[in-house]
């Protein structure tokens, strides 16, 4: 079973098809995914998609990821996910936890076995 790699928010990067498009190196299935992806946003190209996961400090990221307030915040409190924030649940995750509740379940999970009382 492949590991999961879970973004700051909650998100399942190993989900994302650019992620899984880039850990493979396959060039063809990198298109492929950016030719879909180009139905959201012309500009999209096989290497612009190439993304190692919002928790690489350094590497490839998929544009959104470079801008996202949610990344830049927990890395500057330094936490690995926003689970382990002592601001948890903060007014940057509540909006999206409302449009994807798989976020709030997968922080919660990781918080309730990290820290004790959760």
């Amino acid at each position: 079973m492949e590991a999961k790699t879970i973004a700051f928010c909650g998100i399942d990067c190993s989900a994302c098809d650019a992620y899984r498009a880039t850990q493979s190196g396959d060039p063809v299935e990198l298109e492929r995914v950016a030719t879909a992806w180009r139905a959201f946003d012309p500009n999209v190209t096989a290497d612009t998609l190439r993304c190692d996961g919002c928790l690489a400090a350094t590497g490839r990221l998929y544009g959104w990821c470079t801008e996202c307030p949610i990344r830049t915040c927990a890395r500057k409190h330094g936490v690995v996910s926003c689970a382990y924030c002592t601001e948890y649940v903060c007014d940057k995750l509540a909006p999206h936890f409302e449009q994807n509740p798989k976020m709030r379940s997968s922080l919660d999970t990781m918080r309730a076995e990290y820290l004790p009382g959760g």
